[in-house]
């Protein structure tokens, strides 16, 4: 098989364009001599707060522990229901069923996110909760998500795994809520070098039990108030993600003009090519086209592969359909459109460092398809 010469993601690519930042950074972290809970991830969580126009950001072990972490720590638990959109990354769906509560599955809309209108029709007395995930950093529909949450009286929780630096009219991802949950896995756009997470919360009261809770329950040294976790942000990721957050806005800007090449210069009319909502700014985590239907992106994906460019399917399995999730009792064809969704979905190479040339071989290879 001949090597992939266009990788669907390059993190080296990533690195070298800040390599001497982050080098620095790292050995600041490890001379300090203190590793963590530490100035480094202190820093860290003012400045990212203060991107996001957010309160507070408590920095976690990864995006996973963001998810699971806050619906333990709004009161989520056995039995509950938490409402999420069907197409998303299974971890979205362990968030909550790691508290024992149930997830209720809601269709998606054009834009990848959770369809809002199809929210109210799955609200029960047992509804605690509502998750929107802002899928590839395409924000889902807020406004109406909040006003459903507010009237009734539903937490909402924000997945911002995929989208930081994302903005509905104006307002950045993850501050629409009670919680805003962060990954910082390294293919992410504000992505560290190994395990990481955040959330931003807005009172002082959620801003105090997450520090509480990651750290072993304790605020004060072997005072354990509640049984929690080891949950923190290392010193040195978090040194790594100052540095990457100086430049997020550049990283953005990069990606959206990606984006807007494709846009343009895509033409193949079996393809579809993904949107974002008038008034929103989109953030490209990744750049989802959709193929007719499984067979031919099958062929599209061997296609490319022979002409040396990478591709991979974001998410071929919907978590209903999952196997850690059979007991939840769906069958094929209970989200008709989540699972079109996850037969034709093709993300085509996206990452900082992708050069002008590469793209224009990627375009060409897709319109001659």
């Amino acid at each position: 098989m001949e090597q992939t010469k266009i990788m669907p993601n390059n993190l080296l690519r990533d690195f070298e364009q800040y390599q001497k930042e982050f080098e620095d950074a790292a050995l600041l972290a490890l001379r300090s001599g203190w590793y963590i809970l530490g100035e480094q991830l202190c820093s860290f969580e003012e400045q990212f707060a203060a991107y996001n126009h957010a309160k507070y950001c408590v920095g976690l072990a990864s995006g996973l522990d963001a998810l699971w972490i806050a619906f333990r720590v709004l009161g989520i638990g056995e039995g509950d229901e938490v409402i999420v959109q069907a197409n998303t990354y299974i971890a979205s769906v362990m968030g909550i069923t790691i508290n024992g509560a149930v997830p209720v599955f809601v269709e998606p809309d054009d834009y990848y996110g959770i369809d809002a209108d199809r929210i109210e029709e799955k609200i029960t007395g047992r509804t605690k909760a509502v998750l929107a995930v802002h899928l590839y950093g395409i924000p889902c529909q807020m406004d109406k998500i909040v006003d459903i949450c507010n009237r009734h009286k539903l937490a909402l929780v924000e997945d911002c795994a995929q989208s930081h630096g994302a903005s509905f009219h104006g307002q950045m991802t993850g501050t629409f809520g009670d919680v805003g949950c962060f990954s910082f896995y390294p293919t992410k756009n504000l992505g560290a070098f190994g395990d990481g997470g955040a959330v931003l919360v807005g009172s002082d009261e959620l801003d105090a039990r997450f520090r509480i809770f990651r750290n072993y329950g304790s605020e004060e040294h072997y005072k354990n108030i509640i049984v929690g976790a080891n949950s923190r942000l290392d010193e040195i990721q978090a040194g790594m993600l100052k540095v990457k957050l100086k430049h997020l806005d550049e990283i953005t800007a990069k990606r959206q003009m990606i984006a807007k090449r494709y846009d343009e210069g895509i033409t193949n009319p079996k393809f579809m090519l993904p949107k974002v909502r008038t008034g929103c700014s989109g953030v490209y985590h990744q750049y989802v086209i959709r193929a007719e239907d499984k067979e031919q992106r099958e062929s599209l994906i061997e296609y490319l592969d022979e002409r040396g460019i990478g591709t991979i399917i974001h998410y071929p399995i919907p978590p209903h359909l999952a196997e850690a999730y059979r007991y939840l009792g769906y069958r094929g064809g209970d989200f008709p459109i989540t699972e079109h969704y996850a037969d034709t979905v093709l993300s085509i190479p996206m990452y900082n460092g992708y050069t002008e040339e590469e793209q224009r071989y990627v375009i060409k290879a897709l319109n001659e398809f």
